[in-house]
């Protein structure tokens, strides 16, 4: 059961009908397990993996829901993309960017896992689907070129897209400057994508933050909503040395995880889109490496299309 906990399973609900109407007479409604992976920190960031189900409480736009499924994950299969910016604009630091994303490649893969690299500058390339072979990775690493616009809103679509269809746990970290001056995608678009995708989004905005003085900071602004809508995080990284220490956040966050399912309670609306809200329960006593499990920071991704995505 474990090899499918991340998808979508359907449940048959087999429901009699009143017996003064019909008796005996069934029908069936299927109803989908929705999964959520949350990721629990302290205030200074570091993960909190010493909780039980009784910690957590869910509700789907406001009502509460009942938890049938809670694991702490960290051996589900990861399908991650990994897109790194390669405009014009990222010319002076990219090869010091790609080493520091070898490593996070290296440090994170087991055999289990897989990861697709993409490329995006006027146009998103794959440089490898998704695989396991660490060489064909740093192959497609080494062979990387720079030049062209930013087309950032079609990596995250297409980066989506890719990850749809895949079992376990997904995540998409791209690492850019935050600028988008060629995409024929929209925000919007691209916010459904990763959304639907489920997959925790991860920016690493590659700009110092006090050089913000007339920068564009649209695409910055895009991307911490879409990895706050997501379940994800944001950094900025002004160095070499903070973005590798970025890389080293999602890791350590990406080996301290839970799962949270449950069968939505059944209910008509207009929308589509329905909100989930994930709370942890605060402690009296203190938790893990003794912090104050009333101050915890929860994250997990805002919530889920009935749709699918076209």
């Amino acid at each position: 059961m474990r090899a499918t906990l991340a998808s979508l399973l359907a449940l048959t609900l087999i429901i009699p009908i009143s017996a003064q109407e019909n008796s005996g007479t069934t029908f069936k409604v299927d109803v989908k397990l929705v999964n959520v992976f949350v990721t629990v920190t302290n205030a200074q960031g570091a993960p909190i993996g010493n909780l039980t189900k009784s910690d957590f409480t869910i509700a789907e736009d406001g009502v509460a829901q009942k938890i049938a499924v809670f694991s702490k994950e960290s051996q589900l299969p990861l399908s991650i993309v990994l897109a790194v910016d390669t405009s014009e604009s990222t010319h002076k630091d990219i090869r010091l960017e790609l080493d520091a994303a070898r490593r996070f490649i290296h440090s994170i893969l087991r055999p289990q896992d897989s990861l697709a690299f993409y490329t995006f500058a006027t146009d998103v390339n794959e440089l490898t689907p998704f695989t396991a072979r660490l060489r064909q990775i740093d192959s497609a690493i080494n062979n990387v070129r720079v030049g062209g616009a930013t087309a950032l809103y079609d990596a995250l679509y297409l980066g989506s897209k890719a990850l749809i269809n895949r079992e376990g746990r997904k995540v998409l970290v791209l690492v850019t400057d935050g600028g988008d001056t060629a995409s024929s995608t929209s925000y919007r678009e691209a916010l459904r994508a990763a959304q639907q995708s489920e997959a925790l989004v991860y920016s690493l905005i590659d700009v110092p933050v006090e050089s913000s003085a007339g920068r564009n900071t649209g695409g910055e602004h895009a991307l911490i909503q879409i990895s706050s809508d997501t379940g994800g995080k944001y950094y900025y990284a002004s160095n070499i040395s903070q973005l590798e220490k970025a890389f080293e956040q999602i890791s350590d966050e990406l080996r301290t995880q839970y799962l949270l399912g449950y069968y939505p309670v059944l209910r008509r609306a207009a929308s589509d889109f329905r909100e989930i809200d994930v709370t942890v329960r605060p402690h009296d006593a203190a938790g893990q490496g003794g912090e104050d499990q009333s101050k915890l920071i929860v994250r997990a991704r805002r919530g889920y299309y009935t749709s699918k995505l076209e």
